[in-house]
């Protein structure tokens, strides 16, 4: 099998991110600033080379793809196995809300079975996600990949390939807006870049 390097990466933000709001599966646009952060992106991805792009289908990742590729004419798929997780009944609601529910704090210490109500499972997120990765390594074998998607499935693939409980407490693995690789190989998932930084102007949830 000929390994396939996914290049990964978050959308930039939008106002829900700004405002530190609960998007889960909501198909919000970028806000201006995160319009031109992600322009700005596009000097850093200059240093990478990829020959294809992977990217969720909602439209904050698809802005996202065209602001960073520049024009750039690539071999491309949006699935919808890339979405941000389903937080159910939890969407729309501020961080520092949800944070403060005593029903957030027990699913926290769910781990891998941390479940939104009427939403769905990090273990889910992750299958789907790897579903959608093992998939793109056929299709494009052996090439570089950009993957644009969400921070609750960046969380899921690198927690995965590090082994990762996922539990309140444990060292976390994600810090903001950077650039992971993660090669699919035949015996899996591994991280094999712990993430060069991309330019940010703000913090999000």
């Amino acid at each position: 099998m000929a390994v396939t390097r996914f290049l990964l990466m978050r959308h930039a933000p939008t106002v829900w991110n700004q405002e530190r709001r609960i998007q889960g599966q909501c198909d919000t646009p970028l806000s201006p600033q995160g319009l031109n952060l992600a322009r700005s992106w596009a000097l850093v991805l200059r240093n990478h080379d990829f020959q294809a792009v992977l990217t969720s289908d909602l439209r904050r990742a698809q802005e996202t793809v065209e602001a960073v590729t520049n024009g750039k004419e690539l071999p491309s798929m949006a699935d919808p196995r890339l979405r941000e997780q389903d937080w159910g009944q939890w969407t729309g609601l501020l961080l520092s809300d949800l944070t403060a529910n005593e029903e957030f704090k027990a699913q926290a210490e769910q781990g891998w079975n941390f479940r939104p109500p009427e939403g769905e499972s990090r273990r889910q997120v992750l299958h789907r996600a790897l579903a959608a990765l093992e998939d793109a390594g056929h299709r494009w074998p052996g090439q570089n990949v950009l993957v644009v998607t969400h921070q609750g499935v960046i969380k899921c693939l690198l927690y995965h390939a590090q082994s990762h409980p996922m539990l309140p407490g444990n060292p976390l693995l994600e810090k903001g807006y950077r650039l992971y690789l993660l090669d699919l190989e035949e015996q899996g998932l591994f991280l094999r870049g712990a993430g060069w930084p991309l330019p940010e102007m703000l913090e999000t949830p």
